[in-house]
């Protein structure tokens, strides 16, 4: 069951990662202070909170939304699992 649901997601994220996304709950490490970034592709977002650590960000209560509302939300694992078998190809057009 578990695999069928994390197939389905696969399949969704790499149709939809050209679509618009925003993730919330991101804290850049050097301010301190709690960022919102929006106006990335969804692909891009993905990348950015698999790698948030090495980039000065903490991620760990990260969210991405994107899509038609009621749309499962990403959190950062789902996101460490997608950039680590899809890497690349969730950033082609």
């Amino acid at each position: 069951m578990l695999l069928a649901l994390d197939d389905a997601l696969s399949t969704a994220v790499l149709a939809g990662r050209s679509e618009a996304a925003e993730i919330f709950g991101v804290i850049d490490l050097s301010t301190k202070a709690e960022t919102r970034i929006s106006g990335i592709s969804l692909g891009r977002a993905i990348q950015f909170v698999a790698n948030a650590s090495v980039l000065g960000y903490e991620c760990r209560g990260a969210m991405i939304l994107y899509g038609q509302p009621g749309t499962p939300t990403l959190r950062i694992w789902n996101c460490e699992h997608l950039w680590a078998h899809y890497g690349g190809a969730l950033l082609e057009p």
